[in-house]
Order: C-alpha cells, then sequence, then structure tokens
C-alpha cells in the first residue's frame, strides 16, 4: 500500500514537473536589442541580423528570455550549443548578457538588473 501510495505521488511529482518544464513559445519583437546591438557593435553585423531573427521567445525567469529550445544543451543533436557570452550595456533594460551559439544564432539573453 505505502508502495503504491509512493509511486502514484511519484508519478504525479513527475508529471507536473514535466508540465512545468513545457516551454511556452510567444512572439517577440527584438527590436530594441538590434538598435543596441548596431550602436554598440556596428563591425558585426552577424550579430544585428541574428538578433532580429530573435522574434520567438520563450521566459525562463524574471531576468532570463530564451530564443533557441535549451533542451540538452551542448549535447549532440541539440539546437543549443553554447560559444560564448557577449555584453550588450546601456539598453532600456540595463546591462545584458548574450548567449551566443556555435551557429551564430543568439540563444537567449540574460538581463543582470533582473537577477536577485
Amino acid at each position: 500500500m505505502i508502495e503504491t501510495i509512493a509511486m502514484v505521488i511519484n508519478g504525479a511529482l513527475a508529471a507536473a514537473f514535466v508540465l512545468r518544464r513545457r516551454p511556452k513559445w510567444i512572439a517577440y519583437d527584438p527590436a530594441w536589442l538590434v538598435d543596441a546591438a548596431e550602436r554598440q557593435y556596428p563591425d558585426q553585423p552577424q550579430l544585428v541580423a541574428a538578433l532580429a531573427r530573435c522574434t520567438r521567445a520563450c521566459r525562463e525567469s524574471r531576468a532570463y528570455i530564451h530564443f533557441v529550445a535549451p533542451e540538452r544543451p551542448n549535447q549532440p543533436g541539440s539546437e543549443w550549443q553554447f560559444e560564448r557570452n557577449l555584453l550588450l550595456e546601456k539598453t532600456a533594460h540595463g546591462t545584458l548578457v548574450l548567449d551566443i551559439l556555435r551557429d551564430g544564432r543568439v540563444g537567449g539573453v540574460e538581463f543582470l538588473s533582473r537577477l536577485r
């Protein structure tokens, strides 16, 4: 009986975890990021173009938005193949950290002013 209850509870917790982890992608307007990158990195048109393609987003937290699915990061077959970080300073939302992926896409953005 106790084992059965434990299995039901564990199953319910696993189901709740899966439901919570299911990303909700929404339309996103990256114009403000594009403007900031054009000002700070005029010699990197590929960055500006990558940011312009960030038109769907998934909020991980108050401080982080994904533009690329983060499942199984850096594993074979995963979209998320991290290469480096890049700072964007003095934006409408303060200093940001961009996650740049190996294929040149912007994986996400972290809002440093929202970290606690």
